[in-house]
């Protein structure tokens, strides 16, 4: 595997930049330091191939023992809710041959051969665990792994919005007699055939695993809902729903909610009847919010047929028993928490001022906080245009504002 050979040589990158990170002497210039690109998913990849094709030395530190963990994780059936074409990194498209809708073992097999086909440098099994000035306060300190402290020109935080699992402190959760997971634990249907369960969260991970249970031969299956999503056609008559997204992108926000309530109305029946009202809120002020729109992978039709029941949102547990926020109380037999995921950044640079109250970067791509120079965040928005097709963009602007820094070590033979 890529990732495998590319870590035979791990130990060198960790040496080296532990001997470039003592402080220089005075009079002498400091050495060029390569930049660390922290996680090896989409977003890290691609900005260490966008450095490498800058003749810059970038290396890659990865948590697991492979690139794209957070991919490999993900439930069975799913597939990017954005086209083959607009969703590759750059230097390498995907294969024709993986679809309109990329799966999911397919976007594993592209990004193990984009680490190969760009002879990346990645460190597996390396975590870091905070980042800081070196003592000069010309660079970056990270401490990781094994007492290592690896000293780089610059630092790019690449570790993906899906980090860390969020389950809600329900009232009673530690008591409930029956199955709780995460959805990140979810796989497929087969564990649950035949068997009663509640997901919680009508997100698209939540949606899509509600038809998939249902799929599956469930004999029964609520959907938790909090607040009533925008749902969208992933296509209609060829036409994806991500070419809108990038058209609207940068237009005013009143004007496209405007735009898109009588769309929706044309192109996605009501569904008030069963449970799942019309939102009252505009669909882009959602996502601005971060919360992107649902993407019909076959939940309207699983919710008109009765298949998936949408019930109120969850309250607590009493025992064996589920409450929900309208007073009734269901018995199911297992739980899949779609409650989504927190960045955990707090750990790693929560203390250079550098993240909001929520937890995110305060600037992301190209952009470095004013009081921390060479310091980049790539991949943690949801835009609505596609998150894949986000990075890759992302990835050529970092790369370009690292090199105009200067101060990289360049790959020998590279200029």
């Amino acid at each position: 595997m890529a990732d495998s050979s590319a870590s035979t040589g791990s130990a060198e990158p960790g040496a080296s930049s532990e001997s470039a990170a003592s402080v220089h002497l005075a009079g002498r210039s400091r050495p060029d330091r390569p930049v660390y690109v922290i996680g090896g998913g989409p977003g890290g990849l691609a900005v260490a191939y966008a450095l490498r094709a800058q003749g810059l030395r970038a290396v890659v530190l990865e948590k697991s023992d492979r690139v794209g963990a957070s991919w490999r994780k993900h439930y069975d059936r799913l597939h990017l809710h954005t086209t083959r074409r607009l969703s590759s990194l750059p230097g390498l498209p995907i294969p024709r041959r993986f679809g309109r809708w990329v799966a999911r073992d397919n976007v594993v097999r592209y990004l193990e051969k984009y680490a190969e086909y760009h002879e990346l440098e990645i460190v597996t099994g390396v975590e870091v665990s905070r980042v800081e000035r070196t003592a000069d306060g010309a660079d970056w300190l990270l401490h990781a792994t094994g007492g290592r402290e690896l000293a780089g020109s610059a630092v790019v935080v690449a570790t993906g919005y899906n980090h860390t699992p969020h389950v809600p402190d329900w009232p009673g959760r530690e008591a409930f007699t029956g199955e709780l997971l995460h959805a990140g634990e979810y796989r497929n249907a087969e564990p649950y055939a035949g068997r009663d369960v509640l997901v919680v969260g009508v997100g698209n991970t939540g949606a899509e695993i509600a038809v998939d249970l249902v799929e599956g031969g469930a004999s029964r299956v609520r959907l938790s809902v909090r607040t009533a999503p925008h749902i969208v056609r992933r296509s209609t008559a060829g036409w994806a729903a991500q070419f809108t997204g990038i058209a609207v992108r940068r237009l005013p926000v009143t004007l496209v909610d405007t735009l898109a309530r009588p769309l929706a109305k044309v192109s996605v029946p009501d569904l008030s009847a069963h449970g799942l009202p019309r939102p009252d809120t505009g669909l882009y002020s959602r996502v601005k919010e971060g919360a992107v729109p649902v993407q019909d992978v076959g939940l309207i039709d699983a919710v008109r047929a009765g298949k998936v029941e949408i019930v109120a949102a969850v309250e607590g547990f009493e025992g064996g028993k589920v409450v929900l926020a309208d007073g009734e109380r269901v018995e199911p037999e297992a739980v899949v928490a779609a409650t989504g995921y927190r960045r955990a950044l707090e750990g790693v640079v929560g203390h250079l001022g550098v993240l909001d109250e929520r937890g995110k970067p305060i600037v992301h791509g190209a952009r470095a906080p004013r009081n921390a120079p060479g310091l980049y965040f790539t991949g943690f928005t949801n835009p609505i245009s596609g998150m894949l097709r986000e990075l890759a963009i992302d990835a050529e602007k970092i790369a370009k504002a690292i090199a105009r820094r200067g101060g990289v070590e360049r790959i020998p033979g590279r200029g």
